[in-house]
């Protein structure tokens, strides 16, 4: 028998994601708990991260569409940045979801604890206030849920002027006429998208063979890194970065590729090589806490090796997600208020704001092969669906992978305007088991761009409306 709600007391090292919505859903089952975070609540995704970089996206998009204003009809004389608004924009997006998180926290009666929190022993927090002030937090339970943050490559000159990893990207004074990416993952490209909107000559350097981090279908990511290159941004794969170094007039980046040495100049480089687990002085060697490499090992519960200690998020592995974070935030709240919810995730959606957007959820068609199932791939392009000529994004593709036989959607994979809101659909269609022709029964209304993931569902059986099938 689990025992009495008002006797339970939780912890919860990390305010981000997961860690704010596991506070309100312990909260909300009548629970006390305790937060404790050591900068803004929302972490990396609400202040450094998702939202910002999102904000940003936005503005490059309505700027590409209204210089391309005569397309629609529109005389737009002159459309142009301005980048005091951007940065004020930015800032006060984040400011009022900040406020947002800490009002439903404190409506709820979770304390919020500021300060730099470690793990004494299961069931004790001991957290540092500043000013030599210390608090020691007893609990029930313990839920670590640190983030990550970025991962600092062993390449020369990180640390010259003018090279700046995602937080710095964000704040932008001046666009650079020569902008230089290291990484071609989900940020580095994220953030390529944005400054060649705003006017930068943007390079991208990359170790892989092609752009985007593995797990995303690779018909996909290479239709993406096609668009991109005929859109002017420059896309080298295959390439290692061995220093940066600075100039009279900006920076130089010194790589070896396929072809031999290559150095590209810049006046601003990001360095966007993914993100490590923050699991660093947390106290996880002194407790014998099980990790998996830099990642916190858990149970398919989110339990830890240690009694009453769970962890969720990005110290976990698997997708560095923000709502794969809140997921595992509400199924820890409820495992440690006595269910007994398992994790799940297959359709846990990963999307990427570049322009076009990418999304998926499932298996790519080559992670089925490889597993063995026997597979049929049926696709349906953005430029045959009404609503994307309206909205003049014809470029891109809707992918679903589906059983053979029976027609259950394994995976759906898109590349097209608003594929990042599309992809619910698709999340479902996995989570659920749903086969091409339920999905092709299902009434899409018209116009509109969901229709694309109707007409894929149809091509299944060789019946798409709107494309020739042979």
């Amino acid at each position: 028998m689990p025992e009495p709600l008002e006797q339970l007391e939780v912890a919860i090292l990390g305010g981000g994601p997961g860690g704010y919505v596991a506070a309100l859903e312990v909260a909300r089952r009548g629970a006390s708990v305790v937060l404790v975070e050591k900068e803004n609540l929302g972490g990396t995704c609400l202040n450094v991260g998702c939202i910002p970089t999102k904000v940003l996206t936005t503005s490059a998009e309505l700027l590409s569409r209204a210089r391309r204003g005569a397309e629609f009809g529109l005389s737009i004389p002159q459309a142009d940045v301005d980048l005091p608004g951007l940065m004020a924009c930015k800032e006060k997006t984040v400011e009022q979801l900040v406020a947002g998180v800490e009002q439903l926290l404190r409506a709820r009666r979770v304390r919020i604890v500021r300060g730099t929190g470690r793990l004494a022993r299961p069931g004790l927090l001991d957290v540092e206030l500043g000013g030599g002030r210390r608090e020691s937090i007893a609990a029930r339970h313990v839920v670590l849920a640190p983030g990550s943050v970025a991962a600092r490559p062993p390449i020369e000159g990180l640390d010259l002027p003018g090279v700046v990893f995602s937080t710095g990207a964000l704040q932008i004074d001046r666009v650079p006429e020569r902008f230089a990416v290291i990484g071609g993952g989900v940020i580095g490209m994220e953030f390529a998208c944005i400054y060649e909107a705003l006017g930068s000559r943007v390079t991208v350097l990359e170790a892989a063979r092609t752009i985007l981090p593995a797990g995303v279908d690779e018909t996909i990511a290479q239709r993406l890194q096609s668009l991109l290159r005929r859109r002017g941004i420059d896309i080298r794969v295959g390439i290692d970065v061995k220093a940066i170094e600075a100039t009279s007039d900006g920076l130089r980046v010194l790589t070896q590729g396929p072809d031999g040495a290559l150095v590209v100049e810049a006046d601003r480089v990001l360095v966007a090589t993914g993100r490590w687990p923050n699991t660093d002085n947390l106290g996880l060697e002194e407790c014998r806490l099980s990790q998996s490499g830099r990642f916190i090992a858990v149970d398919d519960r989110l339990a830890t090796s240690l009694p009453g200690v769970w962890s969720i998020g990005d110290a976990v592995g698997g997708w560095m997600l923000a709502h794969k974070a809140m997921v595992e935030g509400r199924i820890v709240a409820e495992n440690l208020t006595g269910g007994s919810r398992r994790v799940d995730h297959r359709a846990v959606p990963n999307v990427i704001f570049t322009r076009p957007e990418v999304a998926g959820v499932g298996l790519t068609e080559s992670d089925a092969r490889a597993a063995g199932a026997d597979v049929k791939v049926t696709q349906f392009a953005f430029s045959a669906n009404a609503k994307s000529r309206i909205l003049g994004e014809r470029d891109g593709v809707v992918r679903l992978v589906c059983e053979a036989g029976s027609g259950r959607v394994l995976g759906v994979h898109m590349l097209g305007p608003h594929a990042t809101d599309l992809i619910a659909e698709g999340s479902l269609a996995v989570q659920a088991g749903v086969t091409a022709d339920e999905l092709a029964w299902t009434t899409h209304a018209h116009p509109t761009l969901p229709e694309a993931m109707l007409e894929a569902a149809l091509g299944f059986r060789g019946a798409a409306i709107h494309m020739h099938s042979r």
